[in-house]
């Protein structure tokens, strides 16, 4: 009976177990981390696995990536009813996630963020009235280098061939050193990876990339990503991809930082 009794113990302590398991698996939080497609999807996976592994680790919360196809999908889910938990986006999408869907800025690249138009030919690369009428590429809208170029180019009567159909910053160098396109616009950084370029004219400088949370977070866990972000630059594998980004480390950031920035985006269906 006593032996009974032990073994009717141990099944029910171990269904107890299970039972408990299961339901924190069911009830343990996944906290979506969306980013800009400034990559392919499978270029983009690859390049921020290490961030999302390390904020795993780092804060003890699960997080999933979320690529989006291109810039138009990108821009079409940020009106979604479900929203990202949290986001990393150049200055104009940060601050229309900001104002108009309550975001909390936690940290923002320390280097500001300029683009840089650029060709490989330097006869056509005088100023820019000398690109007026020659290809120019660049990543599709609302993209802030598509935005930007717009911008430099206001004038509709007086532009060049633009082309948004780059899949990647980099896919639009390959495009003018190829010779399919006459110059692009890409981000300043990247540029200088690129001696061999022709710089026609670098834009005006926006506060870095920002990585907000939506308002529905718990403030602790968005401490602990903050806090996680803050010392990304000293973790041995992780700084790898800050280099990729074209970051040297996050600093805190504020919504100040970003005011403002957003109506870069009043023109574009959806604002």
């Amino acid at each position: 009976m006593r032996t009974c009794s032990c073994r009717s113990w141990l099944v029910a302590a171990a269904i107890a177990a299970c039972q408990l398991g299961s339901s924190a698996t069911v009830n343990a939080a996944e906290y979506s981390f969306a980013v800009e497609p400034s990559y392919r999807p499978e270029r983009a996976t690859e390049i921020y696995k290490p961030l999302i592994d390390y904020l795993n680790k780092s804060t003890g919360e699960h997080f999933k990536l979320v690529v989006s196809r291109n810039y138009h999908f990108y821009w079409r889910d940020i009106h979604t009813i479900t929203k990202t938990d949290f986001a990393f986006d150049e200055a104009h999408i940060a601050d229309y996630r900001i104002v108009h869907d309550s975001y909390v800025p936690l940290v923002r690249a320390a280097e500001p963020t300029s683009y840089t138009l650029v060709t490989s030919n330097a006869d056509i690369g005088k100023g820019l009235q000398g690109l007026v009428g020659h290809s120019v590429i660049t990543m599709p809208s609302p993209s802030l280098g598509y935005v930007l170029l717009l911008e430099l180019y206001s004038n509709p009567v007086s532009q060049p061939d633009i082309r948004s159909t780059a899949g990647a910053w980099r896919d639009a160098i390959d495009s003018v050193f190829g010779g399919d396109d006459d110059a692009a616009i890409i981000p300043t950084w990247l540029k200088s990876q690129y001696p061999n370029l022709v710089t026609v004219k670098t834009t005006r400088q926006f506060a870095g990339p920002c990585v907000s949370a939506a308002a529905q977070v718990p403030d602790e866990v968005k401490q602990k990503v903050r806090d996680a972000l803050l010392k990304l630059d000293t973790d041995e594998v992780t700084a790898k991809v800050l280099i990729e980004l074209g970051v040297g480390k996050f600093v805190g950031a504020t919504a100040k930082d970003y005011t403002g920035a957003e109506k870069l985006l009043k023109n574009y269906l959806g604002y």
